[in-house]
C-alpha cells in the first residue's frame, strides 16, 4: 500500500497510464510581461500575487495538467541574498495556495525546488548538513502549502539532487527529479545520462528527467539513454532552443509547432510528463497538449537492476615527468611570486627570473591581475620565461575574468604553449581593484577550476566530450591559514584535494602561533604545502596588507615592530620577522612560496639563502 496521499498517488497513476502535460517557464513569461530581471520572482508571490496567479491560469488554460509553484530559487540560499532569508517559509506557502487556486480540482502541483546556486551561477560550498536543512525548510513549506508531489529541476550537481531527493522522500510525497545536461548527454560535473538516471533511481526518486540546459532535441537523446538504464517514468521540461540576442534582448525562437513536434518525439521514447523550461509560453504548452493529446506512455522493456559499471580511473593530476616539486622531501622547495607588468614592457621582470633562477630558486610564481589590477597575461609571460631563462613557470588562473568557456580555451591553449603548472584561485573581486568599467564573472570558483583541470588532465572537458588527448597539469591550490575558522578552510582544502590539488600555496603568515597551526593541521593531507612568506618594508606597507589585501592577518605584536618603521630599518625589521619564521620551519616546513615586495628581487634572494643554509 502507498504512503503518499490519494492525490499523490492518483497522479503517479494517472502517469502510469497517460502522459501528463506540465506547464512553461515562470521566470522568462514574468519578463516577457515585464518584469525587470534583476526583480526577484518569488518574492512576487507575496508582493504581485494576482500577476502569478494569472500566469498559472493562462498555463491551465492552455492545457497544462500540472502546474508548478512559483519557487524556483525560494530557498534560504537565494532568498538570502537579497534579504529575505526570514520569509522562506512563507513565501512557498503562498506560492503553493497561488497554484493551487488555479488548478483547482482537476490538476496537480508540484513545489517547485531548484538547486543551491548562487545568483551568478556558482555552486554553494556548504557541508551536506546545512544543504539538506535548507532543502528541508523550503520543501516542508511548499508541503504544509498542499502541493501533490516535488518538482526538482535544474540541478547540476547529482549529488545535491540525490540529497533533495531524499528529502522530499522523507516528507512523504512523490519526487520528479530533473537535471540539467550540457553537452553530448554529461551534466556539467561530466556525468552521464545513464550514471544520472541509475543514481537517482536509486535515490527512490518517482520520475526521472531532464530540464533546461538545452533545446529539445537535446533532451530527446538524454531520454532515449535513460530509458535503456531504468523503468521509472520519465520527464522533460526543454528550453524553447536556444535564446538569441535580438533588439536588445535575449529571445527564444523555436515556434510552439516545433516544440510540440518534439514532445511527440519524446513520448515515443518513454516520457509520460512533459512541459517546458525557459523561453517557453502558453502557446508552447497549448501545442503541446494538442500534439500529445490521446497518447498514452509507451511499453518500455524492463530493465535490469544491476550495479552501475566504475568509472574508469581518471587520468592522475600530477604528471610523470619531473616536476618544481621533484626535490619535495629532501630540501626545501622555494618558488617566487613575480607580477606581470602593467604594461607592455617585460625586461625588469625577465632580468629578475634570471637572478632567481641562478640563486637556484625551484619556479616563478605569476599571479593573474593580482588585487584585480590589469597586467600583462601571465600564460604569455609563463611561455616567455620558460623559454628564455630556463625556469618552471606556475600560472595562478582565477575564476573571475573569464567564463566557463573562456577557461576551456586558455587551459587548452596554456597546454600547447608548454605550461604545466597551473594554482586554481577564485580571485579578488572586481569591486577590490577600482578598474572602472569591468565586472567580475565567476562561473568557477576555485574548486570548479579544479574540476575543470582534473577534467582535462582526463581527457575531456568539464561537460564531458572527449578531447582527443589529455593535458598534464601540476594542479595546486591556494590556502589562507589566516581564517579565524581554520575548520572551514580545512574543509575547503580537502574538497580542493578532493578535486585534483596536488599541492598548496598559502597566503603570507605573520605569526609563529599560527605557522605552526598550519603545519600541524595540513600534515594529515599528505600534500604538498608551500608556506606563503611576504616580507614587510615599513609601517605603511603592514597596515596596508592588513586592513586592504584580502586574505592576510598581520598579529597585533607584528603591527607594533613595524610601528614608525621606514626606509631601511623597515626592511631589516620586515626581513627579521621573515626570518624568524624560516628559524622555527627548519625541518618542518617543506616549502616556501616567497612574495617579495614592489618586485624587490634581491629580498627573495636573501630569504633563499636562510631557507637554503645550515643555520640561519
Amino acid at each position: 500500500m502507498s504512503h503518499f496521499s490519494k492525490r499523490s498517488q492518483l497522479f503517479l497513476d494517472r502517469l502510469a497510464s497517460e502522459v501528463i502535460v506540465g506547464d512553461g517557464a515562470m521566470g522568462t513569461l514574468l519578463y516577457a510581461r515585464g518584469v525587470p530581471l534583476d526583480a526577484n520572482f518569488e518574492y512576487l508571490n507575496l508582493i504581485n500575487p494576482a500577476l502569478i496567479e494569472q500566469v498559472h491560469r493562462d498555463y491551465a488554460a492552455a492545457g497544462a495538467m500540472l502546474l508548478e509553484t512559483n519557487t524556483f530559487g525560494a530557498n534560504a540560499l537565494r532568498l538570502g541574498t537579497v534579504g529575505l532569508e526570514k520569509k522562506v517559509r512563507v513565501i512557498n506557502e503562498s506560492a503553493a495556495r497561488l497554484a493551487r487556486t488555479a488548478a483547482g480540482a482537476d490538476r496537480f502541483v508540484a513545489g517547485s525546488v531548484g538547486p543551491l546556486i548562487r545568483p551568478k551561477g556558482e555552486q554553494s560550498d556548504l557541508g551536506v548538513a546545512e544543504k539538506e536543512e535548507i532543502f528541508r525548510q523550503q520543501m516542508e513549506a511548499l508541503a504544509e502549502g498542499g502541493v501533490d508531489l516535488f518538482l526538482l529541476e535544474t540541478f547540476s550537481s547529482i549529488d545535491d539532487l540525490e540529497l533533495a531527493v531524499g528529502v522530499g522522500r522523507s516528507l512523504g510525497l512523490p519526487v520528479v527529479a530533473q537535471m540539467a545536461f550540457v553537452e553530448e548527454g554529461n551534466t556539467r560535473e561530466g556525468g552521464s545520462a545513464e550514471e544520472v538516471a541509475r543514481r537517482l533511481t536509486a535515490a527512490g526518486a518517482a520520475v526521472i528527467g531532464a530540464n533546461c540546459g538545452s533545446g529539445p532535441r537535446e533532451i530527446l537523446r538524454v531520454l532515449e539513454r535513460m530509458a535503456q538504464v531504468s523503468n521509472l517514468p520519465l520527464s522533460a521540461f526543454a528550453n524553447s532552443g536556444f535564446p538569441q540576442y535580438v533588439d536588445g534582448r535575449y529571445i527564444y525562437l523555436a515556434t510552439p509547432e516545433y516544440f510540440a513536434a518534439m514532445g511527440r518525439d519524446m513520448v515515443a521514447v518513454g516520457a509520460s510528463l512533459l512541459g517546458g523550461c525557459c523561453g517557453t509560453s502558453p502557446d508552447h504548452i497549448r501545442a503541446l497538449a494538442q500534439a500529445v493529446a490521446g497518447l498514452s506512455p509507451v511499453v518500455r522493456e524492463p530493465v535490469a537492476h544491476t550495479a552501475a559499471p566504475s568509472p574508469p580511473a581518471a587520468s592522475p593530476s600530477v604528471p610523470a615527468r619531473p616536476t618544481f616539486l621533484a626535490h619535495w622531501g629532501r630540501r626545501p622547495v622555494v618558488t617566487v611570486e613575480l607580477d606581470p607588468p602593467k604594461g607592455l614592457q617585460t625586461g625588469k621582470i625577465l632580468v629578475g627570473a634570471r637572478m632567481l633562477s641562478k640563486a637556484g630558486v625551484d619556479a616563478i610564481s605569476l599571479a593573474e591581475n593580482p588585487l584585480a589590477r590589469i597586467r600583462m597575461s601571465n600564460i604569455a609571460l609563463a611561455r616567455i620565461i620558460q623559454e628564455e631563462v630556463g625556469i618552471e613557470a606556475i600560472v595562478h588562473l582565477t575564476g573571475r575574468d573569464r567564463n566557463l568557456i573562456g577557461l576551456h580555451s586558455e587551459l587548452m591553449g596554456a597546454h600547447h604553449l608548454g605550461i604545466r603548472n597551473v594554482l586554481a584561485v577564485t580571485g579578488d573581486p572586481v569591486s577590490v581593484g577600482n578598474e572602472s568599467g569591468a565586472t567580475s564573472v565567476f562561473d568557477l570558483n576555485s574548486i570548479g577550476i579544479l574540476k575543470l583541470l582534473s577534467a582535462l588532465n582526463a581527457g575531456r572537458n568539464l561537460l564531458g566530450a572527449d578531447l582527443g588527448g589529455s593535458t598534464d597539469f601540476l594542479v595546486g591550490a591556494a590556502f589562507n591559514p589566516n581564517a579565524a575558522n581554520l575548520e572551514g578552510q580545512l574543509k575547503k582544502l580537502e574538497k580542493k584535494i578532493e578535486a585534483g590539488a596536488r599541492f598548496v600555496q598559502t597566503q603570507p603568515v605573520y605569526s609563529l602561533d599560527i605557522l605552526a597551526r598550519l603545519v600541524e593541521r595540513t600534515a594529515p593531507y599528505d600534500i604538498p604545502v608551500l608556506v606563503g612568506i611576504l616580507p614587510l618594508v615599513s609601517e605603511r606597507n603592514a597596515e596596508f596588507l592588513h586592513n586592504e589585501v584580502p586574505g592576510i592577518v598581520l598579529p597585533d605584536s607584528v603591527r607594533e615592530r613595524m610601528r614608525g618603521k621606514t626606509g631601511e630599518a623597515g626592511v631589516l625589521e620586515g626581513m627579521n620577522i621573515a626570518g624568524e619564521l624560516i628559524a622555527w620551519g627548519r625541518g618542518k616546513v617543506g616549502g616556501y612560496y616567497l612574495m617579495p615586495p614592489f618586485g624587490r628581487v634581491e629580498l627573495a634572494m636573501e630569504l633563499l639563502k636562510k631557507i637554503r643554509s645550515e643555520q640561519v
